[in-house]
């Protein structure tokens, strides 16, 4: 099989390549930096340099590559854009989904977030609504979310992977990642919000599991939905760094996500089943 991955220079298509490539597949990897190419060259990936808001770009690199599935990861966080991201998700997507129409691709995969649901009082799953009524900034992001997976579902066997918040290696929650600095700062504030994390290895192994997955949705979190005060009063004590700030309350879509779903249909199963676990193997 030929798995084309795009964002593939992102967090987690640095590991999935490698993964991927040990188990007999062909891996394309797409990226819009020249300078990334040659780190997915070493990863064991054929690397293409394209812009995912460039249509034609894009299609020439679906038909140079002909993939049989589609692993889309793309994002556009390094600058902390909300808009530049929900771009990624709406336009970026929208061209990816098209070409891959072009080529029949027969299996399209994608990354979704667990933290875009609709408010309510018990842990979210995928049959709740997305925020489709949110304001501000995360209107922004839930409008991108739903373009996104319009798009895809769009297609034929398509899987909605909606990750929990990522830790681990690369991500923000590393030692050296920027939410760590605000905890190792002092700056850090949290509230009553519950949060379903999810460690970047077990992204990983559901992305992959998901290849043999039936479509639809699933939520990739782990087993402890936490409140902030729980999951950053622990995470402080691992980093050493001062307790956090707290402040009472939380909004209603901080509800955490539940994982039943791809644990039963897809038999996925956890390396790391609680943040507790997955935080102290930094």
């Amino acid at each position: 099989m030929r798995i084309l991955i795009t964002g593939a220079s992102g967090v987690i298509g640095r590991i999935l390549i490698p993964v991927l490539v040990a188990k007999g597949y062909e891996v394309g990897g797409m990226t819009k930096s020249q300078e990334k190419a040659s780190l997915l060259q070493q990863l064991g990936a054929i690397p293409f340099v394209a812009n995912i808001f460039e249509k034609e770009q894009v299609q020439k690199v679906f038909q140079q590559f002909q993939p049989d599935a589609i692993i889309h990861q793309v994002t556009a966080l390094s600058n902390l854009s909300v808009e530049e991201n929900a771009m990624a998700r709406t336009i970026g997507t929208r061209h990816v989904a098209e070409a891959a129409k072009e080529v029949n691709v027969r299996r399209f995969i994608a990354q979704s977030i667990a933290w875009a649901y609709e408010p309510g009082t018990t842990i979210a799953t995928e049959k709740d609504s997305l925020d489709v009524q949110a304001i501000g900034k995360r209107k922004m992001t839930i409008d991108g979310i739903v373009a996104l997976e319009n798009a895809v579902q769009e297609m034929s066997n398509a899987i909605i992977l909606r990750y929990g918040v990522l830790y681990g290696p690369g991500t923000w929650y590393a030692p050296d990642g920027m939410m760590a600095q605000q905890f190792i700062s002092g700056k850090a504030i949290v509230n009553d919000g519950v949060t379903s994390f999810i460690h970047i290895e077990d992204a990983v192994h559901a992305t992959v599991q998901a290849l043999d997955w039936k479509e639809g949705i699933y939520n990739i979190v782990d087993d402890t939905p936490a409140t902030g005060r729980d999951w950053g009063t622990k995470y402080a004590h691992h980093l050493q760094a001062p307790i956090p700030i707290y402040q009472s309350g939380k909004a209603g879509w901080e509800r955490g996500a539940s994982n039943r779903k791809a644990k039963l249909e897809g038999g996925w199963t956890l390396v790391y089943p609680s943040w507790q676990e997955g935080f102290l193997s930094e």
